[in-house]
Formats: structure tokens, sequence, C-alpha cells
């Protein structure tokens, strides 16, 4: 029986490891930039870890290996390269794949044919441009994803402009190993060129058509654009009125045009350079008319928070949004009206609101009513608002002050980020001018200037430096009769971290309020470990006072963690405030400008 058991076990050893698979491991010696290519596609790496794998197998992946590898390390530029391979059976099966690449092969004379592409006086094509902007010149590595990525690239920037039919009917690369030079060879065919025709507008049910048409930058004529219809489809999204847009240039009008085109080729007709213009199509499925929502969170700058909201479409014509936010330390209510656009880009509103602030013992009560019209792009944009504000004034629980004012405010603000949601590199800058100069509902005449930028540093591609700093200054007769909207006082998350909201200011008391002058600035560095996940560092300063020269600042530093949530950054911060010998929390959803 002991021997019967023991012949058993002899059995079943072979088909125990065949089920198994034959284990061996993979080292790879080769320059970091290929070491990761053959992990990620060699077979060698790839089956070592299949059940079905056994010696014989190993032995013709290993036969194979070397031609693999030359065939991988070329597609990162290197075409001769040094290629060993050996397999050490001493305890666990190892092998060994090292490769010297040699020196890589470089892009030689790059020749870029384009046929078609006419220009003329009024209609001109930067055909040198479009050459220039080829993105793999010579002296580069050949690399094959850069060649592909390159193709791609002059296409794509074809087809987006007036040449959507354009087609590369030829491109070859010709690499010689011996000197380590690619001749490259494109061919473009510019196809027929396409200008736009009139606007079609289809889904309206509620609102003018003119809700469509004041929007459209696009002029019957104007070459066919992928930009002008993006730019023009993200302007009508913005507006609330629809749930979903669709801009496109409606190809099925002039089917009939190029099947009637096609026959007279077919019949040796010559054909036209241009082709009949595409008309503009919209379709829109418009937003249901009233939304209410309800909502709670936490603010560190304003305590607990319970919001409530509700919009309607179609107000008499207009839109309307209306909120009541709740917080331990700020309580509003507001509605604000909409007009549609105008035909000249203009966009008109008024509204009214009134609010309770009670901030380091200024307890303020304000009712306003006030109209603006702003115009511009994400890239410039500018406004000018009018405004009645009434404001009564408690501090250190003495009613101390009541007073109007009726301001007149031009405000613009430049972007030139990389990204609106996420910047990271690039700049912001506001800068708003106004005051009360005439005696009409105003009890103190003032002017009032302030200015706020922020710019965006990389420092590599995980790393990125923000630099942030605002001014603001008020001049007036007398302080007393300017209500306390229009001073300033700093601290907070945005501000000056590791104080308390608007903590920073003129000490009344045992109150904070509002000083004549603001000066604040911030350095702060980022190092993102991850896509979604990163690190800060920090040092803030500034203050707010009735004169510059009294501007002590007070600084605060700290560390924070960052996230790239879907609604946008969130940062949670703790920070030292040096002045007040305390450490506070901070958290902030997305950046102030």
């Amino acid at each position: 029986m002991k021997a019967l058991a023991l012949g058993c076990a002899g059995l079943l050893l072979p088909l125990l490891a065949a089920a198994q698979g034959w284990e061996y491991r993979v080292r790879i010696d080769a320059p970091r930039e290929l070491e990761s290519l053959l992990e990620d596609n060699l077979d060698l790496v790839r089956f070592r870890s299949n059940p079905r794998m056994d010696r014989d197998q190993l032995q013709r992946m290993l036969r194979a290996a070397p031609e693999q590898v030359k065939t991988l390390v070329a597609t990162a530029g290197y075409y001769t390269p040094a290629v060993n391979i050996r397999l050490d059976e001493s305890g666990t099966p190892t092998v060994t794949v090292q490769v010297q690449p040699g020196e890589p092969v470089l892009v030689g004379e790059v020749a870029i044919e384009l046929v078609g592409f006419e220009s003329t006086p009024a209609a001109p094509f930067d055909q040198q441009a479009l050459k220039a902007g080829w993105g793999l010149p010579a002296g580069a590595v050949f690399r094959q994803d850069e060649w592909e990525k390159a193709k791609r690239d002059i296409l794509r920037a074809v087809v987006q402009t007036r040449y959507p039919r354009a087609q590369m009917t030829a491109s070859e690369a010709v690499v010689d190993p011996e000197t380590r030079r690619a001749l490259l060879h494109v061919t473009l065919d510019s196809g027929p060129e396409m200008r736009f025709g009139e606007l079609k507008v289809e889904g309206l049910r509620r609102y003018p058509e003119s809700v469509v048409r004041n929007l459209n930058p696009v002029k019957p004529g104007d070459y066919y654009s992928e930009a002008a219809l993006q730019a023009f489809q993200g302007k009508l999204q913005e507006t609330g009125y629809f749930a979903n847009v669709e801009v496109s240039a409606d190809l099925s009008a002039v089917l009939d045009e190029q099947i009637a085109a096609a026959e007279d080729k077919a019949g040796g007709v010559p054909q036209p350079s241009t082709m009949p213009p595409l008309p503009l199509l919209v379709r829109v499925v418009e937003n249901k008319r009233k939304n209410a929502s309800v909502g709670v969170g936490f603010s560190t700058n304003t305590g607990a928070r319970a919001s409530g909201t509700y919009d309607d479409l179609n107000v008499f014509g207009l839109k309307m949004k209306s909120a009541l936010t709740l917080e331990t330390k700020r309580q509003s209510a507001r509605s604000d009206f909409y007009f549609p656009t105008t035909a000249d880009g203009y966009n008109d509103s008024f509204g009214a609101a009134v609010e309770r602030k009670d901030i380091e013992g200024e307890i303020t009560r304000t009712a306003s009513v006030a109209a603006k019209r702003a115009w511009g792009t994400p890239l410039l944009e500018r406004s000018i608002s009018i405004e009645y504000l009434n404001e009564s004034k408690t501090v250190n629980r003495v009613a101390t002050s009541h007073s109007q004012s009726l301001p007149i405010t031009y405000a613009a603000t430049w972007r030139k980020v990389d990204n609106l949601v996420f910047p990271t590199k690039g700049y912001v800058l506001n800068a708003t001018l106004g005051g009360a100069l005439l005696p009409v509902l105003t009890d103190e005449k003032f002017i009032r200037a302030t200015a706020r930028g922020i710019t965006y540093r990389p420092l590599g591609t995980k790393a990125t430096v923000i630099l942030r700093a605002e001014i603001g200054a008020l001049a007036s007769a007398s302080q007393s009769g300017v209500p306390t909207t229009y001073l300033f006082r700093a601290g907070g998350d945005n501000s000056v971290r590791g104080y308390a909201y608007q903590e920073l200011g003129v000490q009344q008391g045992d109150a904070t309020v509002g000083g004549r002058y603001l000066l604040t600035g911030s350095a702060e560095y980022q190092y993102w470990f991850k896509p979604t996940w990163g690190a800060a560092v920090f040092y803030d300063a500034g203050n707010a006072g009735n004169s510059f020269s009294g501007l002590a600042p007070k600084s605060g530093y700290g560390v924070g963690a960052r996230y790239k949530s879907p609604v946008g950054p969130i940062n949670v911060d703790v920070a030292y405030g040096h002045a007040i010998r305390k450490a506070r929390l901070h958290f902030s959803l997305g950046f102030t400008f």
C-alpha cells in the first residue's frame, strides 16, 4: 500500500506542476524608457503567469525574443540594438534580457506636400504655418508613436478649418539604419473648401429663436471652423435654457449636390474647388422651466450652511434665479432676472438682495437693488453695474450708524490659463474701479479701486507654484458714511490663511471693522503624487487698515491636501497664524476668479 501511494504521488506531481504552470522570472536590463516598453509588451513577461506554460514553450519564446525586442525598441527610435538573452535555471528559472540600444535614429529630411489649399488675397491660407506646426521635425528622435501623432495632428489642423474633407493621400517613413536617419514624406489633399450657410434651429418650444441667433458668432459665408462650432455650442450651454445642445454643419443639405457632382465627374465634367454653403444646424432640448433645490454644507469661513434655490427660465421672457442661504455668520436672500443676450453680445440683468452678517463683533444688515451689463469672452470679461445699498451697522452690540450709497462700478477680468477648472499654467487678473460721486441717495461720496491677480507656474510635470496678490483702496472725505460693504478686511480661506474670516482689519473695541486699504499676498507650492491627489505648502501675509503705513502684515503658513474633484479642486489646509499663535483648519472648493 505504501509503494502504491508513492507511485500515485509520483504521477500527481507532474500533473499538479502542469496545472500551476512552469514558473520563471524575467529581469530586464535596459535604459528606463525601454524597460517599461519591454515589460508592457514582451511575450516573455506577458505569459510568465500562464498556467499552460512549460519549459518547451519557454524555449520557443526565448528563440523568438531577440527579434521581438528589436521590433519593440525600433518603435522608440533604436534600430541597431545589441540584444542578449539568457536563461539561468539554478533555483527559480530566471530569464535576463540585456539591451544596449545604441544610437537612436533621428529624423532627417521632412517633405510635406500640400495639394490644393488655394490661397488668395481675399482668402489667404498659410501653408508655411501649417508645415511649421509639424510635430516631428528634423533632428528629433524618430519614434513610431510620435510619427503617428504628427500625422494625426497635421490632418486634424486642416479638417477643423475650411477644408473638413481633407485627406492624407500618402505617408512614408524611410529608415536607414546605417546612417541612422529617417526620411519622412506626407501628402495632404485639401479637397473642396467649405463655407457656412444660413442658421437652422430645431427644438425650440418656449423661447424665441433670438435666444439662439443672438449668440451665433458665425456669419453666412464664413469658412468652416470646428472651433467656431464648439464656441457657439458652449455659449448656448451656458445660458441654462437647454438640457442638451448640438451644433453642427448640416452635411445632409448638400447630399444632392455631392451626388450630382460625382455623376458629372464620371462624365468628365470639370469639378469646382468649392462646395455649396453648409447650413449651420442647431438642435436643442429645452430645460424644464422651473427647478428647485435644497442643500446643506459647511464653510470654515462662515460656518454651517443650509440653502435653497428656485429658478424659473421664463418669467415675462426673463430668466429668474433666486436663492436663500442660512449660515452661522451670514444669512441672505436674493433674486436676479436675466435678459436674453442681445445681438451685440450684451448680457443685462437686475436683482435685489437682503443680507445679515455677524463677523468679528460687527453686525451689518443690508438691502440692495442692482442692475448690470456684462459682455466679452472668457479671455476678457467686462461689466458695468449700478447698485443702491442701504445698510445699518452694530459694533460691540451698540447700534452705531446707518448709511446708503449709489455707486457705479466698472470691472474687468483677464484670463489666460491652460484650464478654466484646474489651471496649472497662466494667470487671471481682475480689476474694479467705481464709486458714488453724486449726492444722490448717497450719504458719503467715495471712489474705490481694487486689483487681484493669481499666476500659475509649472515646475516639471507634477509641481506648480501659485502666486496670489490683492490690493484695494478707498478715498472719501469721511469714512463714517461709507457702507461697510465697500470697506476692506482680510483673513480666511482665500485671503490670509491662519486667521478667521475677515479677522484682520481695524480694531474698534473688541470688534474688527473695515478699513480704507487692503494688501495681501500668497505663495504656494503644490506637488501632485497622483493625477488627482496632491499636497501643498504655503505662506500668506497681509492686512487691512486705514492707512498704507499702518498695514503691518500679519502672516500665516502651513500645509494642505489637494484633490481634483469632478466639480473643481478641493483644498484642505492647516495654517498657523503667526500673530495670534494659533492653528486653524481651512477648507475651500475651486479658486475665486
